[in-house]
């Protein structure tokens, strides 16, 4: 069986989880010679409809994006849990969250990644589309998200 795996290989964001959204924000800035950044928060759950790890989570987080190239660097302040940000900062700290790519079927390309050996951890809904977090850990060393938008 042949595949296009997920059907993206251009990288499209870096996340990075932070505890504090502002610090982090203007260190980068100031490193890039860009602008600080605005600093948003996800939806609420009603919206966002996350789940962890197979479950409902009220968990949000503050984000602020720093375009680099044709990358974004997502700098991630958890806000309630559970979730796989505040995971990451628990058991890591601040640190390297995810890669992410820009894919079409979402459903298909959750399914390919399980089928990997990559499960699905965590996934919600954004206004326009979706993401979805797989522990690539083992398979990859590293976490994948995958950003569908409508």
């Amino acid at each position: 069986m042949s595949s296009n795996g997920i059907g993206s290989s251009t990288v499209v964001q870096i996340g990075i989880v932070v505890r504090n959204i502002e610090e982090k924000a203007r260190a980068w800035a100031e490193v890039l010679g860009l602008p600080v950044p605005e600093i948003v928060i996800t939806d609420p759950p009603e919206k966002a409809q996350t789940q962890y790890r197979g479950q409902p989570t009220p968990a949000r987080a503050r984000l602020a994006f720093l375009k680099a190239g044709q990358v974004s660097i997502e700098l991630i302040e958890p806000v309630g849990e559970p979730s796989t940000w505040q995971e990451q900062l628990d058991e890591h700290g601040e640190s390297l969250h995810h890669i992410a790519f820009v894919i079409k079927g979402m459903k298909e390309k959750t399914a390919y990644l399980e089928g990997q050996g990559i499960p699905l951890v965590q996934r919600g809904e954004y206004t326009g589309g979706r993401y979805a977090y797989f522990d690539g850990i083992a398979r990859l060393g590293a976490v994948l998200e995958l950003l569908e938008n409508d």
